[in-house]
């Protein structure tokens, strides 16, 4: 199995012998046949890579993507070596997946010499093997069956019809404490699909011993797993975590999964989605306790109504994220997945112009007088993560617009950071 590794927008060589950084024309096809096979890709694949012919250009979507004798990982355009932007990877997986997940890079994973998938999967056996010490879960299962002793209650209909003339057998209608649940069955599923991809022994290795502990389980088919039969109580309620790691690597909100085969397999990110709740609920966690409220992506509220139509709302509006204060007043915060420039080279730092209209209309519609828009910090600009830049809108009441950058090459330090800028004073 090749493996290859591209940060966003990087080009990856297609030579007719592939050296040790390219593929070769085959391998490549295959890749651009698995992008095409995902939701992200589009119909042609070229949101995820696009075909250049003696070279492949990654696109705005990182994670993995595979195909037959080919790994490509793509990763985040973040200024650190590959070890820590995995970590910050996977630390923003964690954060939107509401997982609790030690994943820095002093952590021993491998972060330099083993790609995401086989990170993520030893995180999902460390998580996994945890929650197995306590047992594997079972619930109460009904069952029916024509027994040689009473078991349960008898259905008396079947044991005069059916049994009528078998006497020496009761028609029993009783329950069994076993194994063999949805749950189960949805981390056996997942276990078999990591298996396939799994490149280190040690992970393969425990895979294995891991789905020894569910041989008593039915493995379902991929296209019918019983996610939706899956009930958590209180009983149950410290597999809740897995649970939704399972979902993450067999494929759910920012990525898509093909049928489960190492040939043809994708765990991909559209960066601008990933960053924008990335942030959202880091600022929620953050300002939890304070009595601020936060939204993500929403309210929703309109920017016009139709004078011709009894004045019927229309070009609705929805920011990223919007804070409620204690006050009274809000902050709208929107988010974008781009690197800004130094001011040196562009006096509006690379900032769109059709960002600043829509955070104008955010003020208007939302009655708002601090905005913030929040980028990726990069060591381009001029000084540390934080405010970049205020500026004051041109309007009766003054709003002001805030420049927000946030490092995730250290993503410890994003929770605090965050809530330092948004509570300080604001207009």
């Amino acid at each position: 199995m090749i493996r290859r590794t591209l940060r966003e927008w990087e080009y990856l060589p297609v030579s007719a012998s592939a050296d040790e950084t390219g593929v070769t024309r085959d391998q490549a096809d295959r890749l651009l046949a698995a992008a095409r096979r995902t939701s992200l890709g589009g119909s042609d694949g070229e949101r995820v890579l696009v075909d250049g012919g003696r070279r492949l250009r990654a696109q705005q979507v990182v994670g993995i993507l595979v195909a037959d004798g080919v790994t490509l990982e793509i990763l985040p355009k973040i200024d650190a070596d590959a070890a820590t932007t995995r970590a910050s990877l996977v630390h923003m997986l964690a954060v939107v997946y509401d997982l609790e997940i030690a994943a820095g890079p002093s952590t021993d994973l491998g972060w330099q010499s083993r790609d995401l998938i086989d990170i993520l999967i030893q995180l999902f056996c460390d998580k996994l093997a945890a929650v197995l010490r306590r047992g594997l879960p079972r619930a109460y299962l009904r069952r029916e069956g024509d027994l040689g002793a009473l078991r349960g209650r008898l259905d008396v209909t079947r044991q005069c019809t059916v049994l009528a003339v078998s006497p020496q057998l009761l028609a029993c209608r009783y329950e069994d404490l076993e194994g063999d649940i949805a749950l189960n069955r949805v981390l056996k599923a997942t276990l078999v699909h990591l298996a396939a991809l799994a490149r280190a022994s040690e992970t393969r290795r425990r895979l294995r011993e891991l789905l020894f502990v569910y041989d008593e389980v039915a493995l379902p088919a991929r296209a019918a797993l019983p996610s939706s039969e899956i009930v958590l109580d209180r009983s149950n309620a410290p597999w809740r975590e897995v649970l939704g790691f399972a979902r993450l690597l067999l494929g759910d909100r920012f990525q898509t999964t093909s049928a489960g085969e190492a040939r043809g397999f994708a765990l991909l990110f559209e960066m601008n989605t990933l960053f924008e709740e990335f942030v959202g609920r880091t600022l929620r966690r953050a300002l939890a306790g304070s009595g601020a409220s936060v939204s993500l992506q929403g309210p929703r509220r309109h920017a016009l109504v139709d004078l011709a139509r009894e004045n019927s709302p229309v070009f609705a509006t929805r920011p990223d994220i919007l804070v409620s204060w204690k006050d009274g007043l809000t902050t709208v915060l929107d988010t974008k997945w781009k690197r800004l420039t130094d001011r040196t080279e562009d006096t509006r730092r690379g900032v769109g112009q059709a960002d600043i209209y829509q955070l104008m209309a955010y003020a208007q519609v939302y009655e708002c007088c601090n905005l913030i828009l929040i980028y990726p910090h990069h060591i381009g600009l001029p000084m540390p993560a934080g405010r970049l830049a205020d500026y004051g809108i041109v309007k009766p009441d003054g709003a002001c617009l805030t420049l927000l950058t946030i490092d995730l090459a250290a993503p410890n330090t994003i929770r605090d950071h965050l809530r330092a800028q948004v509570t300080s004073p604001r207009v």
